[in-house]
């Protein structure tokens, strides 16, 4: 079977022709060499106490914008005014793979490097390109009282903070003073993510974890998106100044939209699924049974009224995969 648009694999996954690469992957060497003696992991640090923000990009290969937000901010000279900045280029690997005429092929290497995040994992004896990446840089996952994760989406779409259930990161989320949707999950069924490792998962603590999906992966506007949302995290976790922001460097501030909160995924049965239209997420379907999607020749409709979708795709189509979630809104 072929579709239009799209090829399939010789295990029968369908793989949608790529959407163009506006943004080109960034050059990063320059920041391999590290005091830290971690290579791709820089910080900056003020002689001031204060908290400890993390900011990571790369945790997928192909989605580099968070990488481009990261080496602007480094080569700015920006410098926390309390506390420390460290910024982590995590599969870097994956990233070297990067072809323009195959650009989805880079995600990972051996495995989806924020599915590991656990301790048995973490501590196991298994091997992988992505676990020994993330075992190296897990000392500072560890350390950070504040993680902005920076990712990007197979489709184009609006930026999200995604925040997981615990209401600190709800707050903090909304607190930005952006206009992305602020999306409330549980987790992923297939691994922990970086986001929900450890004290960031703890519901008695106070360590604030927020994941970004800035837009499509290669478009300039993630780009604009995951430097807009960290300078406004690093403003809110008080290491820097709104005043000490570059020029340029954010997007008008806007009340955010209610928070939207996760209660189902759509995961593929067959070859056969295919949405009845080209939803872009963030749609809101008024009314519980409305068809959204067939699959193998049945109808996949909403749950319940004013349902909204949350990043709907099909791009690496293949039974098992999710395709998109559900949720309402707060």
């Amino acid at each position: 079977m072929k579709r239009s648009g799209s090829d399939q694999t010789k295990s029968g996954e369908v793989i949608k022709k790529a959407h163009p690469v506006q943004l080109q992957p960034p050059g990063l060497s320059f920041w391999a060499a590290s005091s830290t003696g971690v290579a791709h992991v820089q910080e900056r640090t003020s002689t001031e106490a204060g908290p400890d923000v993390l900011v990571t990009a790369l945790v997928h290969g192909n989605e580099y914008s968070g990488a481009w937000a990261l080496d602007a901010f480094l080569l700015s000279g920006l410098q926390p005014r309390r506390g420390r900045i460290t910024a982590v280029f995590c599969n870097t690997e994956a990233f070297m793979r990067f072809d323009a005429g195959k650009p989805d092929a880079s995600r990972f290497v051996d495995e989806d490097f924020n599915r590991v995040w656990s301790a048995d994992l973490l501590d196991g004896p298994k091997r992988s390109t992505e676990l020994v990446r993330a075992r190296e840089i897990r000392p500072f996952v560890d350390r950070a009282t504040h993680l902005l994760d920076l990712h990007s989406m197979h489709e184009p779409g609006g930026a999200l903070l995604v925040t997981g259930m615990l209401p600190r990161n709800i707050a903090f989320a909304q607190s930005l003073g952006t206009m992305g949707q602020v999306v409330v999950d549980a987790g992923h069924a297939d691994g922990v993510r970086m986001r929900d490792y450890g004290a960031f998962g703890d519901e008695n603590g106070d360590r604030i974890a927020l994941l970004l999906e800035a837009g499509q992966h290669w478009e300039l506007a993630s780009l604009q998106a995951a430097r807009n949302v960290l300078m406004r995290f690093l403003v809110c976790a008080d290491v820097i100044d709104r005043g000490d922001i570059p020029p340029g460097w954010l997007l008008p501030d806007a009340p955010p939209p209610p928070p939207v909160t996760v209660t189902h995924r759509v995961v593929a049965r067959s070859m056969d699924f295919a949405f009845v239209q080209n939803f872009c997420g963030g749609e809101t379907i008024r009314h519980a049974g409305t068809p959204i999607a067939h699959d193998a020749g049945e109808p996949v409709v909403t749950p319940y009224d004013d349902c909204v979708l949350v990043m709907p795709s099909v791009r690496q189509l293949r039974p098992g995969v999710t395709t998109v979630r559900l949720g309402r809104l707060a």
